[in-house]
C-alpha cells in the first residue's frame, strides 16, 4: 500500500472518530467505506467530495479497484451490519434515500449515501471551520436522527399477532405478505397457533424469535440457517408450520423442503410446509417448482389452501 493510500485511510479514520463513531467504525474497513460513499479518490482533498448512492457490492468494487484492498464477496454483511448500518443510524449515512417506501432486501436498487448535512461538515475537515459546524451537526444529530426514526416509523406496517399483540415490520419487500401470512393463513389454518420466529424480509434481520419454546421442541436456531420467513406452533395438534413468503425468491422446491426438514428435525412436533404468494398469478410462476408433500395458500384468497399429494389435506407426514 501506498503512503499516499495509507494517509487517505488514517485522515479517513481521523474524520470518524472525530463524528464520535467508536474504534470499529473507525477501522480501515469503515474508513474506506466512508472515502468511497464520499466520492473520494487517493489523495483528493476533503472538499471536493461528494455524496453518490452505491450499494454495497458497489462499495466493495471501488475499495477494490481503486483503493487496492480485496474483501471476499461473502463480506457483504459485515459491511451492511458492522459500517453502514451504524452510519445510518448515526445520521452519517442515509439508506435508499431515493426510495422512502422502502426496497426488498434482495433489490439490486439498495443503496447508501452520505446524508447532505454530514457531507457540508466533512468538507471541512483539515480547516478552521470544522470544529464548529461537527459542534452544530452533533448538537443536530438526536434531532436529524429522532426525524429519521419518525419517518422510519410512520411508514411501519401494523401487524397483529395471533396472541392479539401488536406488532410492526418494515414496509417494502415481501413483509406486506408476511403481514397476510400472520393476520389472515394463522386464524384460519392455525388457530391458537404461537409466532416462533418472524423475519423481517426488508431488514434482513428476525424480528420475533422464541428460542425457549423453541428448544422444548429439541430445537436449536441456526444464525446462519436459510430460515423460513415465519414459524408458527400449534401446539395443541403438535405441528409446527414452517412457512415462505414467495414473491421473487424460490418456493418451497424439493431442496428447499429437504433443507427444512434437516434444519428443523424434531420428534417433538410434525413439519408443515407452507409455499405462501400474495396472488394466484405469482403462484402460476413458481407452481412447477413447488415440492409434493407442501401446502400452497394466496393471500387475495384466503379462505382456501391448496394441498400437493399426500395422504391428507393438512397436515405433517412423519
Amino acid at each position: 500500500m501506498t503512503s499516499t493510500l495509507r494517509a487517505s485511510i488514517d485522515n479517513a479514520s481521523a474524520l470518524l472518530e472525530a463524528f464520535r463513531f467508536d474504534k470499529v467504525r473507525c477501522n480501515d474497513r469503515s474508513a474506506l467505506t466512508a472515502l468511497v460513499l464520499l466520492g473520494l479518490e487517493p489523495g483528493e482533498p476533503w472538499d471536493v467530495a461528494t455524496n453518490p448512492r452505491l450499494g454495497v457490492t458497489e462499495v466493495m468494487g471501488v475499495i477494490a479497484n481503486k483503493w487496492g484492498k480485496g474483501y471476499a464477496p461473502n463480506s457483504r454483511e459485515t459491511f451492511r451490519k458492522q459500517t453502514l448500518h451504524q452510519f445510518v443510524d448515526a445520521g452519517f449515512a442515509e439508506h435508499n434515500s431515493d426510495a422512502p417506501e422502502g426496497r426488498a432486501v434482495n433489490s439490486s436498487k439498495n443503496n447508501y449515501r452520505i446524508a447532505p448535512a454530514a457531507l457540508s461538515v466533512v468538507r471541512l475537515f483539515g480547516t478552521p471551520g470544522f470544529q464548529d459546524a461537527l459542534d452544530a451537526w452533533i448538537a443536530e444529530a438526536p434531532t436529524q436522527q429522532a426525524a429519521y426514526k419518525a419517518t422510519r416509523d410512520m411508514q411501519m406496517l401494523p401487524v397483529t399477532l395471533p396472541d392479539g399483540s401488536p406488532f410492526r415490520l418494515s414496509p417494502g419487500g415481501q413483509n406486506p405478505l408476511i403481514r397476510d401470512m400472520v393476520e389472515e393463513f394463522c386464524p384460519r389454518f392455525a388457530p391458537g397457533g404461537q409466532v416462533l420466529y418472524l423475519g423481517d424480509a426488508k431488514d434482513h434481520r428476525y424480528d420475533i424469535r422464541k428460542d425457549d419454546v423453541l428448544a422444548r421442541l429439541g430445537l436449536t436456531f441456526d444464525e446462519h440457517g436459510k430460515n423460513p420467513d415465519l414459524v408458527v406452533y400449534d401446539e395443541q395438534r403438535g405441528w409446527l408450520f414452517l412457512m415462505e413468503a414467495v414473491t421473487s425468491h424460490g418456493p418451497i422446491d424439493f431442496g428447499r423442503r429437504q433443507h427444512l426438514k434437516n434444519l428443523f428435525a424434531t420428534d417433538k412436533a410434525g413439519l408443515v410446509f407452507v409455499n405462501c404468494f400474495p396472488d394466484r398469478a405469482t403462484m402460476r410462476k413458481w407452481l412447477a417448482d413447488l415440492a409434493w408433500e407442501t401446502e400452497a395458500w394466496v393471500a387475495d384468497a384466503p379462505d382456501h389452501l391448496i394441498h400437493l399429494n399426500g395422504s391428507r389435506f393438512l397436515g405433517p407426514y412423519e
